[in-house]
């Protein structure tokens, strides 16, 4: 959601949004990683054999977006963002029951969705989380490991944009983008327990759809 509120509401370039983005995606995943380790909900072993992929891909996508036209690479982020919020939408969230899967193809996932999200500025968790669900992993674990995936998804390409905009732009919303993040993520992560994730989701599924919709069609 933030590339798309920083491009489409606040119009700046698509460099510098990816840039605070993944600043704050790094926020993110720091704070809500602690808060579900500590409740027990975060495997660390299964999380960094995915990070291995994602951390390589990162460094790789953010090259390629430099190469891609500003207007492409909106593109690539609404369609990621319509086909997650189809997939939040409609998958199934019980847990089948299926075991963890062999190293190497984390490694591969981790690669792949790594490689997505720092093109695109999507956020890990909004692509990982529905791959974790469908291997049959809970909920609740299935979040933690992939808000701990995406930091290191987020700091490869926060250095990789920071280091190609214009520092003026990152400077002057950089302590709005920190001090936001911190509460927000703070309170989103230690509160979690009591939130009706069911109607969390659908809210986040719909809204994901239309805002995609309408940078895509209109």
């Amino acid at each position: 959601m933030l590339p798309i509120f920083y491009i489409g509401v606040l119009k700046i370039d698509t460099t510098e949004a990816l840039a605070l983005s993944f600043t704050a995606f790094i926020i993110s995943g720091v704070l809500a990683s602690v808060n579900y380790y500590k409740k027990g909900q975060l495997d660390i072993k299964y999380a960094s054999i995915l990070n291995i992929g994602s951390f390589v891909s990162a460094f790789l996508g953010v090259r390629l977006n430099l190469l891609i036209p500003s207007d492409i690479v909106e593109i690539i982020l609404y369609g990621v963002v319509l086909v997650s919020g189809l997939s939040i939408l409609f998958r199934n969230n019980k847990e089948s029951g299926k075991k963890y899967v062999s190293n190497l193809f984390l490694i591969i996932i981790g690669f792949i969705t790594g490689l997505i999200c720092s093109i695109t500025g999507a956020g890990g968790p909004i692509i990982v989380l529905p791959i974790l669900l469908l291997l049959g992993i809970g909920v609740k674990q299935s979040v933690a490991i992939s808000l701990f995936n995406s930091i290191f998804i987020a700091i490869p390409s926060a250095i990789g944009y920071t280091a190609n905009s214009d520092m003026a732009i990152i400077l002057e919303y950089m302590p709005a983008v920190i001090i936001g993040h911190v509460i927000g993520v703070y309170l989103g992560s230690s509160k979690s327990d009591k939130v009706d994730k069911n109607k969390l989701k659908i809210t986040i599924g719909i809204v994901s759809v239309l805002i995609a919709i309408w940078k895509l069609f209109f």
